[in-house]
């Protein structure tokens, strides 16, 4: 891992601006953070890495996202009916 990202993760204090979002409603970037950080730890974890590169995406949702979508979706990805692809 790029100590780069480590310093990043270590100094997060908000999620940053992120272009593809431009707007004042922020409930994509919240969804898409939710997806990369599932998506990102299943990835490295399948293929026998350490998942603390996904910590940024987890930090960001955190920002970004109520905590009551964050618990309803975890729920839906336990029962195996959560909308997103992971």
């Amino acid at each position: 891992m790029s100590e780069d990202i480590r310093t990043k993760i270590e100094n997060f204090k908000t999620a940053p601006f992120d272009a593809r979002f431009p707007n004042q409603n922020q409930t994509k970037n919240c969804y898409q953070n939710y997806l990369d950080y599932h998506r990102c730890q299943k990835s490295l974890t399948n293929k026998g890495l350490d998942p603390y590169d996904c910590e940024w995406y987890r930090r960001v949702y955190k920002c970004l996202c109520p905590i009551s979508w964050v618990t309803k979706w975890d729920e839906q990805r336990e029962n195996g009916t959560f909308a997103g692809k992971v």
